[in-house]
């Protein structure tokens, strides 16, 4: 506090009124002082300029109030990404929130030892086919040791038996592979490329599993809820959070799709994109009542209540774009138009040639 007064009295001796100025500044003062100037087209366009930067501490403190009248209206349910299969939030007007119990712990031993193999492609993929390189295998011995680990207590876990076959195989393909890799010292792309190949079908499985598993326990938390809900269940938001590489086909939110029906995607429930595979509770919740908020500014000023879905500069910046690609001869390359308040499911939704599943692959 004593430092940002001593900035202001600065500032206040260098640009204060006449009586300031008329006098001789003390010695102590030349380091700091100076006469300063300004354009009155810099002056003009800074003090603009401020409008929107004091625009973002208003929405800030509206922000607040809003999320209280939306929690204190609407059932709310958050579905957030996690290493355990996800977490589901449910608030309810007047009441604590509700987290839903954990996926059971078998998609984590399914997910761990699936992901277990496909590390080993991270820990020899800079090093394949380049036999003066060693460095890796410090890495790969103490994995080797973990590996085994794993597999000497893989009995002893909650899992049924063919299930537990199936990652014993991965495991001990696995360790067979790192084996032969610190024997012989190198990593041939062949003997890499064959390991992939091998494990693939035990992989797949392994995904597969915990598919089942993942959906059968949050579609019966889900039902669970609505049951609750009632008739509640029908102003209720739901929001999903997701970071790229999971945005198509998204568990938590195409789980959440099957109760809450068509007409509420993109309207009721959302999926929210993010820069990490994780996000908080608060977080997620000052984006949707952002997304909300932002909905009523679209109907007061320009009638459409949705319209602050999407970019507002979009469409003029799509005309703008066909009429400066015809100036260059370019012919424009654009998505289709849609409505505001589209009920499509935001990702992928166009078919075309190719496999999409991992079945497909095969």
């Amino acid at each position: 506090m004593r430092t940002r007064f001593g900035l202001a009295m600065a500032a206040v001796l260098m640009l204060g009124g006449s009586a300031a100025t008329a006098q001789t500044l003390p010695d102590y003062m030349a380091p700091i002082s100076g006469k300063t100037n300004a354009a009155p087209g810099d002056v003009a366009t800074g003090d603009v300029l401020a409008l929107n930067t004091a625009m973002f501490e208003l929405y800030g403190d509206a922000a607040k109030v809003f999320q209280k009248n939306i929690l204190g209206k609407h059932p709310v349910i958050l579905g957030l990404f996690s290493g355990a299969g996800g977490r589901l939030i449910l608030y309810r007007p007047g009441q604590p929130p509700l987290d839903a119990p954990q996926v059971p712990i078998v998609y984590q031993l399914l997910k761990s030892v699936g992901h277990s193999t496909m590390a080993l492609a991270e820990v020899v993929g800079p090093y394949v086919d380049n036999p003066d390189n060693k460095s890796w295998r410090g890495a790969m011995l103490a994995f080797r040791s973990r590996m085994q680990s794993a597999l000497d207590s893989l009995d002893a876990t909650p899992m049924q038996a063919d299930w537990r076959d199936n990652n014993r195989t991965i495991l001990k393909n696995n360790i067979a592979f790192m084996d032969e890799c610190l024997a012989s010292g190198v990593i041939p792309f062949a003997r890499l490329e064959a390991f992939g190949k091998q494990q693939a079908p035990f992989l797949a499985r392994n995904v597969a599993w915990a598919a089942q598993t993942q959906v059968a326990h949050w579609m019966g938390v889900l039902a669970d809820w609505k049951a609750q809900l009632g008739p509640d269940w029908e102003k209720t938001y739901a929001a999903s959070n997701t970071i790229y590489v999971a945005r198509q086909n998204n568990v938590i939110f195409s789980v959440l799709a099957q109760f809450f029906g068509p007409d509420a995607i993109n309207t009721r429930l959302l999926l929210i994109e993010t820069v990490s595979f994780t996000t908080t509770p608060a977080d997620m919740l000052e984006s949707l009542t952002r997304i909300i908020a932002d909905r009523s500014v679209g109907a007061l000023f320009f009638g459409s209540y949705h319209l602050m879905d999407y970019e507002l500069m979009g469409g003029d910046a799509r005309a703008a774009i066909i009429t400066e690609t015809g100036k260059r001869g370019m012919t424009p390359f654009l998505p289709p138009l849609v409505p505001f308040g589209s009920k499509q499911w935001p990702t992928l939704v166009t078919p075309g040639p190719g496999p999409a599943t991992i079945a497909d692959l095969k």
